[in-house]
């Protein structure tokens, strides 16, 4: 048997003690494609009442690079980030198809860099946030994937490439990732190791992890003491009801609150 995965370094963000609720968001695959559900994102970002958003995720269902921000989709959804970041605190931590959200992107929208995991102390709590896909252990083709993508060779020999090509590349690699979800009914999608993930809280000291990337939003108990929130998937331009909520933290309870109806 091999031995269990390396354990990553936990951050830990302090909320500060004037904040009243904190929203957590993943997996909006936000395009031009996806006009509706873009204009729903919008308007909750600029409407919340909460004090924090953390976006764990894939809010994007592509990046290619910082310079993409300039025009086009990307500039909409950059001049929403930092209109939302100049009313309440905006964090991100990067998803599996946002990976390369940058610094430059970021700092020009006032946004927090969020590592993944982090552990976030707050109204007395601990949480650990996690986008989810470093989890996803059986998964072995897309950790393959993962660890390719993630290395700094593989993303400087990529972002040096003209954006135009960069958007080609990430169009095939999108276009095979979906393909290969296709073959698969939605209960063969892999989901976390939950072996891990309770080794994981147990070491951050965190009774609740957050989580996103399986689209399958759900409350579970993990283990005696050990407890999960996976966030929901937003979709509000498919064929069925529309899907966009946010899971709620405020005054040490969670509650999820839907959107989109």
């Amino acid at each position: 048997m091999p031995p269990p995965p390396a354990l990553p370094t936990f951050f830990e963000l302090d909320a500060p003690d004037d904040w009243t609720a904190i929203d957590f968001i993943s997996d909006l695959h936000l395009s031009s494609e996806t006009p509706r559900t873009f204009e729903v994102w919008a308007d909750y970002m600029r409407g919340t009442p909460a004090s924090a958003v953390i976006i764990l995720g894939d809010l994007f269902e592509v990046w290619v690079g910082d310079d993409a921000r300039h025009s086009g989709f990307e500039a909409r959804c950059v001049d929403v980030l930092a209109e939302a970041a100049a009313r309440r605190t905006v964090a991100f931590a990067c998803g599996n198809r946002d990976f390369l959200v940058g610094g430059e992107m970021l700092r020009d929208c006032g946004i927090r860099a969020l590592s993944d995991p982090s552990v976030l102390v707050a109204f007395g709590e601990r949480l650990l946030l996690s986008h989810g896909d470093a989890l996803c252990l059986d998964d072995h083709e897309y950790q393959q994937f993962r660890a390719m993508v993630r290395s700094p060779a593989w993303q400087r020999d990529f972002l040096a490439r003209p954006l135009e090509e960069r958007q080609r590349m990430a169009r095939a690699m999108r276009d095979h990732s979906e393909g290969r979800k296709r073959t698969m009914t939605p209960a063969e999608w892999v989901d976390i190791d939950k072996a891990t993930a309770v080794r994981w809280m147990h070491e951050a000291h965190t009774p609740t992890l957050i989580h996103g990337h399986t689209h399958r939003p759900a409350h579970e108990v993990l283990a005696p003491g050990y407890m999960r929130e996976v966030l929901s998937d937003w979709d509000c331009d498919g064929a069925g009801p529309p899907r966009a909520e946010v899971l709620r933290l405020k005054g040490g309870s969670l509650a999820r609150i839907r959107i989109a109806t």
